[in-house]
């Protein structure tokens, strides 16, 4: 009798994940088959002239024009730039913003010598700020680095700081129970409870690292993406205008589907990710 349960509850179990997982992977093609829906209507009413293309150009003629600054080299140069500001400021900005996190997150002490001047400085805008950072750096590329790091400081510092801090208390007293060192305690419960919040943290990072390098690359400069489109715009190149914001957006979804694989790989143990992971399957 128990044979059969166990079989019953296993078939039930397997009907189920499968499931979730066909389910799943309808809602992955939609989410495809929508932007693609999109880029056809975008071609024929380019093709039958409901938009002009000095308006708006056509796909067609966004991807020849892809093609044709891929050929002769020029755009990969621009994107080698931009990805090199964006990765850099986002290693150091992320690096302090985590510490900062953590650091504030454990010690009331450190909230209260520290939180409040940084949330001071996060109120202040961008474009607020760019003409002291030019005052500070000039124009070079030291500049652009200190802008995308400043943004995304403060995404990850707040989302670290709220996660450690609402951590359940109950764990923590169980974890005492147990005679767990405070090592173990930190590897254990603290960064583990906190990492979805991090994680979180990074994704809002990501989307302010490009915000600011679009802001940064405004500033005098002869390479990267955000160039590209002011010297476009010198000469109304709409189909070069229209391509760099193809590619920021390419490059926004790229670095969230990363975000999203690491959500996958470090919080399998969560219900609500371990559900997720099934659908991106």
């Amino acid at each position: 009798m128990a044979d059969i349960t166990d079989s019953r509850n296993s078939h039930v179990t397997s009907t189920r994940l499968s499931a979730a997982v066909s389910k799943g992977t309808l809602y992955k093609w939609i989410s495809w088959i929508v932007p693609a829906l999109v880029l056809v209507l975008w071609q024929v009413a380019a093709l039958i002239g409901l938009i002009s293309p000095q308006v708006l150009p056509a796909p067609s003629s966004v991807a020849a024009t892809a093609f044709d600054l891929a050929r002769n080299g020029d755009l990969l140069v621009h994107l080698g730039v931009s990805l090199l500001r964006a990765a850099t400021g986002f290693a150091i900005g992320g690096t302090i913003g985590l510490a900062l996190g953590i650091l504030v997150g454990f010690s009331p002490l450190a909230q209260a010598l520290l939180d409040r001047s940084i949330q001071m400085v996060r109120a202040i805008p961008f474009l607020a700020m760019l003409p002291l950072v030019i005052v500070w750096f000039g124009v070079g590329e030291v500049a652009k680095i200190f802008l995308v790091a400043l943004a995304v400081l403060f995404p990850i510092y707040i989302n670290a700081m709220l996660g450690i801090r609402q951590i359940d208390p109950k764990l923590m007293e169980l974890a005492k129970v147990i005679g767990l060192d405070r090592v173990a305690i930190v590897r254990r419960i603290i960064l583990p409870g906190a990492m979805p919040s991090i994680l979180t943290g990074v994704r809002y990072a990501l989307a302010h690292a490009w915000l600011a390098l679009v802001i940064a690359e405004t500033l005098a400069t002869t390479k990267g993406i955000g160039f590209l489109a002011m010297d476009a715009r010198e000469f109304l190149q709409t189909n070069v205008i229209v391509l760099t914001m193809i590619i920021y957006a390419i490059i926004g979804v790229a670095a969230d589907a990363s975000v999203r694989l690491l959500e996958t790989r470090f919080l399998s143990w969560h219900a609500n990710y371990a559900k997720r992971s099934l659908h991106v399957r």
